[in-house]
């Protein structure tokens, strides 16, 4: 019988592998650096991980991250009543925040249409935002969504949709590369993107 770790070695490399980015050989030599190495911590490595995950939710309104039913932007009383930029993902939300440009409110959706992957409208976070706009009443819907097929096809379900409500709905300027998400743009072309917005 070949040699091979202890169990608990291979369960640990087994969850670390459920990790994005992480295969087998990364998975190994990061739980042997987590147990081999003097600079590892690995009890509060875990405590944190247990902390974060039983204390950070998505906000009720936008979907970012939060320890409260909102988070700290929708709680802030300046931007309430102003613009609602609405992106794909949470993690959307920070490049945008980070631009320094836009000072209103966000609507992470939880994705895209994508007929292909089944999922449609009501796999995305769709009517938490009509019911929003019913009652919010914003300046202006911003729809900040990938220069891809299908984040196109978003938007163009969403301006649709949107229409009967007669708010001013722009889209962000094609600053960011086709195919690209927002995760990877660099400020100034996010901020380029979010001046030179135009009407849906």
């Amino acid at each position: 019988m070949p040699l091979d770790y202890p169990t608990p070695f291979n369960e640990l490399t087994r969850e670390l592998r459920r990790l994005p980015g992480l295969g087998p050989r990364s998975a190994e030599r990061c739980a042997l650096w987590l147990l081999g190495h003097k600079d590892a911590r690995p009890e509060p490595l875990a405590a944190a991980i247990l902390a974060a995950s039983a204390s950070i939710h998505p906000c009720k309104k936008c979907g970012f991250f939060a320890v409260s039913e909102l988070c700290e932007i929708c709680l802030q009383p300046s931007r309430q009543g102003r613009e609602i930029c609405i992106i794909e993902q949470s993690t959307d939300i920070l490049p945008l925040e980070r631009s320094g440009v836009f000072q209103g409110l966000y609507h992470a959706l939880g994705g895209r249409l994508a007929p292909l992957d089944h999922i449609g409208p009501a796999q995305l976070r769709i009517e938490p935002l009509l019911e929003r706009l019913r009652i919010e009443k914003p300046t202006e819907i911003i729809l900040a969504l990938s220069a891809d097929v299908e984040g196109e096809a978003t938007t163009n379900y969403l301006t649709e949709i949107l229409a009967p409500f007669e708010i001013r709905t722009t889209r962000i300027a094609h600053g960011l590369p086709a195919g690209g998400g927002l995760e990877h743009a660099d400020q100034l072309t996010l901020q380029r993107a979010l001046i030179g917005r135009r009407p849906a």
